[in-house]
């Protein structure tokens, strides 16, 4: 008898999870069911390419990182290997807009830690008395208890003030567009703890980790072939989304919302919103926190008001393709972020056509500026005229670029960045604890927000769908099951 799993929600932790479901099931003969519902027309979530006069447009994420093997694992068994883009590292710099500047990040930095002593000492992105303040780090002890903390605590306690409100605070609570402040070190950043219990000191520990990697470089050849930090595919990321629905053979359902679950004897029966039931063994809700809790409330109340307790904030980009003559400045970096004392309402700009290559016609830039956030969320909600014309007036004052954009493109995400508070992975752990049997919960508000964290955790919860449905079988005495364990 085949069992039938429910997977609410056609994003890549969604389509992971189906992929995944979808290869074990096979490797293990086990007769499975798979239908994936999507209440939007088009799969993805916030996953969407738009190629559009030569430009290479993403809208959400524009590429992974290959330190968590799993996307591009997922990307090379798909079949897409020839497809994958690395960054182009020999204009690989950083810029921070501060006091009137773009100032670029020393050569060695690794996030907000110098590695080498002469770039560092000699740049102006940090004050002297900053500089020595984060010299301090050689010296302080190391934390000893195991309590999570804020990165803001963390980094304030090691590297100082203006460490944590040029560097810390704009490029890594920037990843998460998350408060410093309210930031959990633990959920994000957990390998700055371990290097600071296993070295005692960042810069020691970031010292010993640069060298490693120039040994290992070494030792393949000089770095010839080597894969670089982050990666992308040549068409942008909907690639990834196309090559996945392209090999699943589940019953997609899209344009369809799911209205209401409920218990049942033998499992669960989901209603859709035109009023078509699914009757399911197992379900996974590949949801953002909020829509899974609205969904759970009847079902399980507590865990409702649980997963309703991780906050969400709302951002968009904007994306502006211009004539590479009309730029004052060359673009010789991949972008800039902006701390938060500094006046400007952009949280950060990638030039998108300098990081990556193929991302913009000949003669043509593009770059994407980042807007909304924990502190300036109401600007999410102007139109795209406002927001394309504020997004033009803060290059002009940053970058010189007073010409008009030969392409504009919003992409809004109302609600769609967790918050990965202090006690994040308590709570996700509490959450797992109280999901009744054969309920799943997986995506970006709980163990990662990137795309490797989302196929990872879409891997593995197919893998415990799948060794609890054997469970069941082998208690039930159901055969099927039963072969497949030989």
């Amino acid at each position: 008898m085949s069992r039938h799993v429910v997977i609410v929600g056609g994003g890549i932790a969604g389509l992971a999870t189906a992929y995944y479901l979808q290869k074990i099931a096979a490797a293990d003969a086990v007769p499975l069911q798979i239908t994936l519902v999507e209440r939007d027309a088009r799969l993805g979530g916030k996953i969407v390419t738009a190629l559009e006069d030569g430009f290479v447009v993403e809208g959400g994420p524009d590429s992974f990182i290959t330190q968590k093997p799993w996307a591009l694992q997922l990307c090379r068994e798909l079949g897409l290997s020839d497809r994958l883009m690395g960054t182009n590292d020999a204009q690989r710099a950083v810029y921070i807009w501060r006091r009137g500047r773009l100032r670029k990040m020393p050569d060695g930095m690794l996030l907000v830690v110098p590695t080498r002593f002469l770039p560092f000492i000699t740049s102006d992105v940090i004050s002297w008395p900053g500089k020595l303040r984060m010299g301090l780090d050689l010296f302080i002890p190391p934390r000893q208890d195991d309590a999570d903390e804020s990165l803001a605590a963390f980094i304030r306690r090691r590297l100082g003030q203006e460490a944590l409100d040029v560097l810390a605070e704009p490029m890594m609570a920037g990843i998460h567009v998350s408060d410093a402040e309210r930031l959990s070190l633990l959920a994000t950043f957990p390998r700055y703890r371990d290097i600071e219990r296993k070295y005692g000191s960042l810069t020691r520990g970031m010292i010993a980790s640069r060298r490693a990697q120039a040994r290992a470089a070494s030792a393949s050849g000089n770095g010839h072939g080597r894969t670089t930090v982050f990666m992308t595919l040549r068409d942008g990321l909907q690639e990834l989304v196309s090559a996945i629905g392209g090999a699943l053979t589940a019953t997609l359902i899209t344009g369809r919302g799911v209205h209401a679950i409920a218990r049942t004897a033998v499992g669960y029966r989901l209603t859709l919103d035109d009023g078509r039931a699914l009757d399911a063994d197992a379900v996974v809700l590949a949801t953002p926190a909020y829509v899974s809790a609205a969904l759970l409330r009847p079902l399980k109340p507590e865990l409702a008001d649980r997963l309703e307790a991780i906050r969400y904030v709302s951002t968009a980009t904007v994306s502006l393709g211009f004539a590479a003559a009309d730029l004052a400045r060359p673009l010789n970096g991949f972008g800039f972020v902006v701390p938060r004392q500094e006046p400007t309402r952009l949280l950060a700009c990638t030039w998108t056509s300098t990081k990556f290559t193929h991302r913009a016609r000949p003669g043509a830039v593009l770059l994407r500026a980042f807007v909304g956030g924990p502190r300036r969320e109401d600007l999410v909600a102007l139109d795209d005229k406002a927001l394309i014309a504020l997004v033009r007036e803060e290059l002009a004052g940053i970058m010189g670029i007073s010409a008009t954009p030969i392409l504009a493109r919003v992409y809004r995400w109302p609600r769609g960045n967790p918050q990965y508070d202090v006690g994040h992975l308590e709570r996700v752990a509490q959450i797992e604890a109280l999901c009744p049997p054969g309920l799943y919960l997986t995506g970006s508000a709980y163990r990662g927000v990137g795309l490797p964290d989302c196929i990872q955790q879409g891997q593995a919860t197919a893998q415990q769908v799948v060794a609890a449905l054997k469970q069941v079988a082998l208690l039930t005495g159901h055969s099927e099951f039963r072969e497949s364990e030989r």
